[in-house]
């Protein structure tokens, strides 16, 4: 799967965005570069899948679509295809460029050898993205049917019926499903390769500042991937990176609009369908972008016209058919305008600030961000070297915008012009959230025009301008370059066997829910889509749910009211010996590496009292007499569950100089060691748990001998701790030292994600990690006074 989703799919979409570019280019004469015959094929296919899940009857034929208009273009464009093929030579930068942008986007998951994806933990929008596009290929834009009383019901409404753009997720979709991949799998691919896409407008943009093959393929790739715009690529920010390719290739349109603008009706196809892949896949917010193109555009006819150089009724009919081309590539946006506009104004004006604690600063539109995060702001010495790389963006920009005047091009300056003032106006004007996303928007322009500062120090003949080039050109390489590696390095990968066992659950028990899902985890969504899923950690649990806990925190069974267990025939728990299970009336249905699937039994009566313990603590006569009392009365059964045997090891005591334990644990930053005592009551096989989260790897010790590692095992929140897989050491009894040790790689893929340890536990190998369960009649409840307990209830017979 690991080859499928970073090698073959990638290839699949070039040959479908490439097939569609050339249709597209056919049908307007002929006029497009070869660098932007893949980002407007891309919009062409954004616009095909909106239209054909706009009929909920033809969602399903969605990837035929899309392969119908690529092998249509390929055939059409053959002849197109050939002359560039023979021109091979000519494109090697080009295609260096594609190709690196593509291996930088997609770095964490290509390094990490294994299907994942690099967003895990920082912002779960894209658990929602994977659920829309799946559902979108099944259903279309039909949203009558749902189920509203589960969570994927509840999601799919919130986010989709309401006019949440889906254009992005349509091409997403449409395109995995014709290899029949898992979208969680090729949900990263898919945004690296839309990043990639960026780069073909970015090429023809910086050909026109005046540079040329390893200069221009350097400027190409640092002014693609700045570091907000990696930053937001990596959390899978999928809405954002493609209207980014859209908007720049606005931008590569305006720049060669000698070509296009006064050739006729069908000159303005490219632009059309560009305008509406982006309104499609942003919503209406793409307006902002796509109006003050279109102003410029606007303005450049003026002139031209009062010049007398060009006829203002040339542009009638390519004013017409791109209103033609804009209204029907965006049929779904415009038919519920009302509803897209409710949606741009919640997120242009709300408070939420998302996944940011405050607002970004104004200095990242500028490239280079030396921190581990676009989130936190680097600090010591790092901030002060990246303020200074600022400045010199900033001057180097000032220089390339006067570079472009001189060179007379007006149309390109304008268009830069106004697309930072659309990202200001939309700092100063929106919430958080859309300020940031403006600056992310706005940071390959001024990234841009630096490089255009560093053509005007190139071309001088002599002197310092010209001695300062090379400088300036490193400082912008390393800034964006070492930007980028931080934020790599500190990226947290999602946990792929964790979520293939959970495929595996969902295919063995598909259509037996409802399912109460114990964990915190918004993308268990998807890959648990046909259990009917429910529970707290979701934005809209099942009734009562709101008495287990809240959003953002795991489901505590022993708060879940009696009458609430009857409306599930499955529970699912991850593996965690220390924790409580279901009440009686489970049975362990299936057992994995990481989940346990526990099954209601037919007919099982509901408790008529539940007394949650923790287990560690000797439970009092006067609980237990008072639980018999209400048995008695009702002619129940007490059943007492009794936690397996459990060994803790100090975490808050053990030595760990090189860490810091706060809340929620010990937070293992950087290089260090921990150093623990414990002491087992006999010999044997023992196994160990951690739990907590831990990207990087860590080795386990017990008196100095390993006894493995553990890494790359992450849950959805690192303030809820679950038990990562034991590892297993055959110990004697008595005292025993306990160490655990991490480094910290600075090649390796997510060396400085999460590494949060909660405890540290030993159970004996081999023995059941679930309660055994003890029956009594309600007379000998003295029988269980003392003992310690998971949970004891009340239930009849």
């Amino acid at each position: 799967m690991f080859a499928v989703s970073t090698l073959v799919y990638p290839c699949v979409l070039a040959a479908l965005c490439a097939g569609a570019g050339l249709l597209v280019d056919r049908l307007s004469g002929g006029f497009l570069p070869g660098m932007l015959l893949a980002p407007v094929g891309a919009a062409a296919l954004i616009a095909v899948s909106q239209l054909s899940t706009y009929a909920a009857f033809a969602a399903p034929a969605t990837p035929y679509a899309l392969a119908f208009v690529a092998i249509a273009g390929w055939a059409l464009g053959w002849g197109r295809a050939r002359a560039l093929a023979r021109e091979w030579r000519r494109w090697r930068w080009q295609l260096a460029v594609l190709v690196l942008a593509y291996l930088a986007a997609l770095a964490p998951v290509l390094l990490a050898g294994r299907p994942t994806f690099s967003s895990f933990g920082i912002l779960d929008d894209s658990a929602f993205h994977l659920l829309g596009a799946d559902y979108l290929m099944r259903h279309g834009q039909d949203y009558a049917h749902l189920d509203l009383r589960n969570s994927y019901g509840q999601y799919i409404n919130a986010y989709y019926a309401t006019g949440y753009p889906s254009g992005a997720d349509t091409l997403f979709g449409g395109s995995a499903f014709i290899l029949g991949a898992p979208l969680i799998w090729t949900m990263q691919p898919f945004n690296a390769f839309m990043l990639a896409l960026a780069a073909g407008p970015m090429w023809v943009l910086v050909r026109r500042i005046g540079l040329a093959e390893g200069w221009a393929a350097l400027a190409t790739v640092t002014a693609t991937v700045p570091a907000l715009v990696y930053g937001y690529e990596l959390v899978a920010s999928v809405k954002e990176i493609v209207a980014l390719g859209m908007i720049l290739t606005l931008g590569a349109l305006v720049a060669l609009h000698p070509r296009w603008l006064w050739r006729g009706a069908t000159g303005a196809i490219p632009f059309a369908i560009v305008l509406a892949g982006g309104i499609a896949a942003l919503g209406v917010g793409f307006g902002a972008w796509a109006l003050a193109t279109v102003l410029v555009l606007a303005a450049i006819a003026a002139g031209e016209i009062r010049a007398g150089r060009e006829r203002a009724r040339e542009l009638l009919g390519a004013l017409g058919l791109a209103a033609a081309i804009v209204l029907v590539g965006a049929l779904s946006t415009w038919t519920g305008f009302s509803r897209s506009v409710h949606v741009a104004q919640g997120i242009a004006t709300t408070t939420n600030p998302g996944n940011l604690h405050a607002p970004l600063h104004l200095a990242q539109v500028f490239g280079t961000w030396l921190s581990g995060s676009y989130e936190n702001a680097p600090g010591g010495a790092l901030a002060a070297l990246t303020y200074a790389l600022v400045a010199l963006t900033l001057l180097a920009g000032a220089l390339g915008a006067l570079r472009l005047l001189y060179l007379g091009e007006s149309a390109l300056l304008g268009w830069i012009a106004a697309m930072l003032a659309v990202g200001l106006a939309l700092q100063l004007l929106a919430g958080t959230w859309v300020g940031a996303k403006a600056l992310l928007l706005s940071s390959p322009a001024i990234v841009l025009l630096a490089w255009s500062g560093f053509a005007a120090l190139r071309s001088a003949r002599a002197g310092p301008a010209l001695r300062a080039a090379p400088v300036l050109a490193l400082a912008l390489v390393v800034g964006v370059a070492a930007s980028d590696a931080m934020q790599y390095h500190d990226s947290n990968l999602a946990p792929t066997a964790r979520y293939e066992e959970l495929a595996a659950i969902d295919a063995r028990f598909a259509g037996r829910g409802p399912t109460l899902y114990g964990g915190f985890d918004e993308y268990a969504l998807y890959e648990l889509r046909d259990l009917d899923l429910g529970g707290v950690d979701f934005m809209y649990p099942p009734a009562g749910a709101a008495l287990m806990g809240g959003h953002g925190y795991p489901v505590d069974l022993d708060r879940v009211p009696p009458r609430i267990w009857t409306a599930y025939p499955l529970v699912l728990t991850r593996r965690d010996p220390t924790t409580s299970e279901p009440p009686a009336a489970y049975r362990l249905a299936w057992q994995g590496t990481y989940y346990q699937v526990w099954a209601r039994r037919p007919g099982a009566p509901v408790a008529i009292v539940h007394l949650g313990l923790s287990g560690r603590r000797p439970v009092k006569c006067t609980r237990v007499k008072r639980l018999a009392r209400l048995a008695r009365e009702h002619g129940a059964q007490i059943v007492a569950a009794i936690p397996p045997p459990v060994v803790r090891v100090e975490v808050a005591r053990g030595r760990h100089p090189d860490w810091r334990y706060t809340h929620p644990g010990l937070a293992m930053k950087g290089a260090g060691r921990l150093r623990s005592t414990f002491s087992i009551p006999h010999a044997g096989s023992w196994e160990v748990w951690l739990k907590g989260q831990l990207m990087p790897t860590a080795d386990i010790g017990v008196d100095g001998r390993s006894i493995g590692a553990i890494g790359a095992q992450l849950d959805g929140n690192p303030h809820n701790p679950d038990a990562l897989t034991p590892l297993r050491a055959t110990l004697s009894a008595g005292r025993h030292h306990l160490t655990i040790s991490r480094g910290d790689s600075l090649l390796a893929a997510g060396a400085g994600g999460w590494a949060i340890l909660h405890e540290i536990f030993l159970t004996p190998a081999g023995a059941p990690d679930v309660d055994t369960l003890r029956a009594v009649s309600p007379g000998r409840w003295r029988s269980l006074c003392g003992g310690r307990y998971d949970w004891i209830e009340a239930v009849r017979a």
